[in-house]
C-alpha cells in the first residue's frame, strides 16, 4: 500500500516538530505536520518562554530593594508599562515561532496550518476535509489547562489566557498551587498586581520534597502574595466590573481578575481517537509503551498527551528517540526516572532530581544530608531568605538517589547536579570534588555528615 506520508504529526509544539524535522531532515523521510493554533506548541507560545521572560520582568522591585541593602539608596524599579512589556514580548514569540516553521521548511516537512483528526489507522483528516494517509502517525497535542468545575468558572481566565491580556489586574485571585500556579503568584505580585492565591492545601508544590515546599510555601508570603491554604473556591459570580469568588469556608471576595492554574489535561478530545483502537488511560492520555507506540502499531504518542513526565525537554527527547528507532534504525528509549525539573520562584528557585525525601524513605533507608541557611549575597541585604541543599544517599551502596536545591538560580545548578546523579554518582564522589568558593553551590559537596537517617517505611510519608 503506498501512502501521502512515511509520516504525519498531529501536534507543532517541541516534541512533535522535533520528530518531524528529524525524520525528514536527517533521515530523509516524507513528513506531514498539522497544528491548529501556533507553531511551537505551550512552552514556546504560551508557557516556558514566555513565563520565564514574565519571572525576569517581576524580579526588578526585589532587586532594588537588594541594592538598597548595598547602599544604592536611590535605587528604585519605577513603574511597570505592561503595554511595552507584551509589545516586546509578542515580537519575541513571533521570532521563536518563525523559527520554528524555517527548521521544518529546511528538513522539507509540509505544514499544515490547520487542525487534524485521525480517521482511521493510517488517514488523517484535516479541518479543510482533505484526507491525508501516512505510514505512521505521531500525535503530539499535548495538554490544555483544567478547569475546577465550579458555577461560574466561565468567568476565570486560565494559564494560557495570562500573556494576552489587555492590561494588568489592580487584583486577581489565582486558584491552585502547583509550579504553573505558584510562578504565577510569583509574576503577578512582581508586576505590583495585589495577589490572592488560594490553594486546598496545607503546603504548595505538592509531590516536590516537603522540606522544599515549606520553604517555597513561606517565601510566596514574604513577596507579597496573599496565600490562603485549605481554601478552594466554590462559586464565581459577575458584580459588576468585578468577579465575587465564594469559598468552601463560607468567605467570598471581590477581583478584578481570577485565574486557574488547577493543571493540564491531555488534549485527546475531539482528536478521533474512537475511530481507532487506540487506549487511553483513564484520565484521558494516550497510553504507550516505553517506545512511545500505543496499543495501534501505526499510531505513536509522545509529550504531554501521554502523562508520563510532561515537560518539554522530555517530550522533545521522546519524539527524537521514536525518529530514531522507526526511521533511523536505532532503537532507543528514554528513560523517565530520573528528570530534572525547575520551579522559577522569586528571588529562590526550587529544582529538583531524583527521589524526594519522602519517595526515599518508602524504598528503604536513606540518609539525609541537608542544610538551610541565609545566603551571602540576601543576608548582606538584610533579607531573611532561607537556601537549601538537599543529597539523599543510600547508606548500602553510598549512591545519591535525589538532589533537591531551593535558592538563586537553582535550576542552573540542578542541571549539572542531574549529571553525576544520572550516571550513578556516590556520595563520596561528590565529596572528592573541590568546592567554588564562595558560592551556595558548595554545600552539594562539602556536607560531610547527614543531618539524619530514615529506616524503611512501610508507605510514603
Amino acid at each position: 500500500m503506498s501512502f501521502d506520508y512515511d509520516l504525519f504529526v498531529i501536534g507543532g509544539g517541541s516534541g512533535g516538530v522535533r520528530a518531524a524535522r528529524i525524520a525528514a531532515g536527517e533521515y530523509g523521510a516524507k513528513v506531514g505536520l498539522a497544528e491548529e493554533s501556533r507553531m511551537g506548541g505551550t512552552c514556546v507560545i504560551r508557557g516556558c518562554v514566555p513565563k520565564k521572560l514574565m519571572i525576569f520582568a517581576s524580579q526588578a522591585g526585589l532587586m532594588a530593594e537588594e541594592m538598597r541593602g548595598y547602599g544604592w539608596s536611590d535605587a528604585q524599579a519605577g513603574a511597570f508599562d505592561w503595554e511595552v512589556f507584551r509589545e516586546k514580548l509578542d515580537a519575541e514569540l513571533t521570532r521563536l515561532e518563525l523559527i520554528y516553521r524555517a527548521g521544518l521548511q529546511r528538513a522539507g516537512v509540509e505544514m499544515h496550518d490547520q487542525r487534524a483528526i485521525l480517521a482511521d489507522h493510517h488517514t488523517v483528516e484535516l479541518a479543510d476535509g482533505t484526507r491525508k494517509t501516512a505510514r505512521h502517525i505521531l500525535i503530539a497535542t499535548g495538554g490544555r489547562p483544567a478547569r475546577i468545575g465550579i458555577p461560574g468558572e466561565e468567568l476565570a481566565m486560565v494559564s494560557d489566557d495570562l500573556f494576552l491580556m489587555d492590561k494588568l489586574p489592580r487584583r486577581a485571585l489565582l486558584v491552585g498551587g502547583g509550579f504553573i500556579a505558584c510562578e504565577f503568584a510569583t509574576i503577578l505580585a512582581g508586576l505590583g498586581v495585589d495577589t490572592v492565591q488560594a490553594y486546598r492545601g496545607d503546603a504548595v508544590l505538592r509531590g516536590f520534597d516537603r522540606e522544599a515546599r515549606d520553604l517555597a510555601t513561606l517565601q510566596l508570603s514574604q513577596v507579597g502574595v496573599d496565600l490562603r491554604l485549605g481554601l478552594t473556591p466554590t462559586r464565581l459570580e459577575r458584580q459588576g466590573e468585578e468577579v465575587e469568588a465564594s469559598f468552601d469556608d463560607g468567605s467570598s471576595d471581590r477581583f478584578d481578575a481570577v485565574l486557574f492554574a488547577t493543571g493540564r489535561d491531555p488534549y485527546t478530545r475531539g482528536l478521533g481517537l474512537e475511530n481507532t483502537e487506540v487506549r487511553l488511560k483513564p484520565n484521558g492520555a494516550i497510553e504507550v509503551d516505553d517506545w512511545s507506540q500505543t496499543s495501534v502499531p501505526s499510531i505513536f504518542a509522545v509529550g504531554d498527551v501521554t502523562d508520563r513526565v510532561n515537560l518539554t525537554p522530555v517530550a522533545i527527547r521522546e519524539g527524537h528517540s521514536f525518529v530514531d528507532t522507526v526511521f533511523g534504525g536505532r532503537a532507543r528509549k528514554v528513560d523517565h526516572s530520573i528528570v530534572a525539573s525547575a520551579v522559577y520562584l522569586r528571588p529562590h528557585e526550587l529544582a529538583t532530581v531524583g527521589l524526594t525525601e519522602e519517595e526515599a524513605r518508602a524504598r528503604g533507608p536513606v540518609d539525609v544530608y541537608s542544610t538551610v541557611f541565609r545566603p551571602m549575597r540576601s543576608m548582606f541585604a538584610g533579607s531573611d531568605a532561607k537556601v537549601m541543599m538537599k543529597l539523599l544517599v543510600d547508606p548500602e551502596t553510598d549512591k545519591v538517589l535525589g538532589c533537591h536545591i531551593f535558592g538563586p538560580e537553582a535550576g542552573e545548578m540542578i542541571q549539572l547536579a542531574a549529571i553525576p546523579i544520572g550516571m550513578g554518582a556516590t556520595k563520596a564522589q561528590f565529596d572528592a570534588t573541590i568546592a567554588v568558593h564562595p558560592t551556595a553551590a558548595e554545600e552539594l559537596v562539602t556536607m560531610r555528615n547527614p543531618s539524619r537517617r530514615h529506616e524503611r517505611l512501610t508507605a510514603p510519608a
